[in-house]
């Protein structure tokens, strides 16, 4: 954009949020207030040899004159939805996806070859579990699942196979938050013993947290995977996903992202740039506010066995929550995600739900969350399935966990809709 703003820097994160870098090269809109939609899955070049540049250039880093060539490489909207994206997390670059897990696997995929070993979290989100307990194998590819929080396990560290460290900084579904000043403090210790080439990688898929609540950057992350379809987008209509990180990973995580096909669609980058980006932090904010209020009330309940949410003095890393759950302006950040039991057994689970999903207004049965309508579901039977039941324990996971995604709703409207399903059970 050719309009004249002053430099980002000296504005707050979420002001940056609505307006983006003050200047970009992805699309030259100088007369419009809202970038416009893209649509070609092709562009035109001047010459033969602007053609060939474009494609020996392709990942190369940023550009002040980028060749468009073909929009499975780049395209103007997703650009600037990384551009964001980046500003968001606190990093050199970011590159978007056509979802969460495929982000997830690129990052993964472009970091390890095989005969190398990815040490992850026992407790992931279903599907991240499926792809490294059952497709990276097939590639050689190795897999490790302890608690990252206890020093005794990550002395797997030291394993010269370990190439990759992969976990949620806030955990789907049990809400668990990884100590990120302690994790890599023993991976900075184990990477003093390594060659450059051969050190340790560490991912964190942020999802959960937002970059509202966290940025894992500010403790050495390597690299942030988001899910975009989640609090980022925001309203339930788009699907993407994204990894933040330094420039000397973009050049493979777009690589990937052309080979595997993982390519975001401009529509959706356009609709997460312009109305899911802008609109995080009052979302957010909003919502989490809710969470509070609506788990206050789930720990006063006599049928509820227990309640996990890091904005309460009863989770168990309740003082780590506060120290390291803070939005850009310093506020505490306890989000949006509440893990809840019933007292009894999976039967008073399923009567529970099935009677929100039956009957309440404001609470659906639905997976996904972040979004603006207040979602309900048990990981165990939906989201984790992917996890055999046998290792669910092992996992840290209750098969009768439920987890509340909170909406924009009025808090009050949740409640009573909640207590209704329980006066049923």
């Amino acid at each position: 954009m050719t309009q004249k703003k002053s430099s980002r820097t000296s504005h707050r994160n979420r002001t940056q949020m609505i307006h983006g870098k003050s200047a970009t090269k992805s699309w030259e809109f100088s007369r419009h207030l809202i970038p416009p939609i893209t649509s070609a899955t092709t562009f035109r070049l001047d010459s033969l040899e602007r053609g060939a540049q474009g494609f020996m250039s392709f990942a190369g880093g940023s550009s002040d004159d980028p060749i468009l060539i073909y929009d499975r490489l780049d395209e103007p909207n997703t650009m600037m939805l990384e551009e964001s994206l980046a500003i968001m997390e606190g990093t050199e670059c970011a590159v978007a996806f056509a979802s969460g897990m495929g982000a997830i696997s690129s990052a993964i995929l472009s970091c390890t070859r095989a005969g190398q070993k990815v040490l992850a979290h026992r407790t992931l989100y279903g599907c991240t579990y499926s792809l490294l307990n059952d497709w990276l194998p097939r590639f050689g590819i190795e897999n490790t699942f302890i608690d990252m929080n206890s020093a005794e396990h990550r002395q797997l560290l030291e394993d010269p196979k370990v190439r990759v460290l992969y976990f949620e900084s806030v955990s789907n579904p049990n809400l668990e938050l990884a100590d990120l000043q302690r994790i890599m403090a023993d991976v900075n210790k184990a990477n003093k013993k390594r060659k450059d080439e051969n050190r340790i990688i560490v991912i964190v898929d942020n999802t959960f947290a937002t970059p509202w609540a966290l940025r894992p950057a500010e403790y050495g992350v390597d690299l942030v995977v988001e899910s975009l379809t989640k609090n980022i987008s925001g309203f339930g209509t788009e699907m993407g996903g994204a990894v933040m990180g330094a420039r000397a990973f973009e050049r493979s995580l777009k690589l990937a992202r052309k080979d595997f096909g993982a390519i975001l669609n401009p529509k959706g980058a356009w609709q997460i740039l312009v109305h899911g980006i802008p609109t995080l932090a009052v979302r957010y904010q909003q919502q989490q506010a809710t969470a509070l209020k609506v788990a206050k009330w789930l720990g006063k309940q006599p049928r509820v066995e227990s309640v996990v949410y890091p904005g309460l003095k009863s989770h168990p890393q309740h003082a780590l929550a506060k120290k390291m759950l803070r939005s850009p302006e310093g506020e505490f950040a306890s989000g949006t995600m509440i893990s809840f039991t019933l007292k009894g057994d999976m039967k008073k689970c399923q009567r529970f739900v099935d009677h929100v999903a039956k009957n309440a207004y404001s609470v659906t049965l639905a997976v996904s969350l972040g979004v603006t309508k207040t979602l309900i579901e048990v990981p165990g039977f939906m989201t984790h399935s992917a996890i055999p039941s046998e290792k669910q324990s092992s996992s840290g996971i209750d098969a009768r966990a439920i987890r509340l995604s909170l909406g924009l709703e009025h808090a009050d409207d949740i409640i009573a809709d909640l207590q209704a399903a329980m006066a049923k059970i």
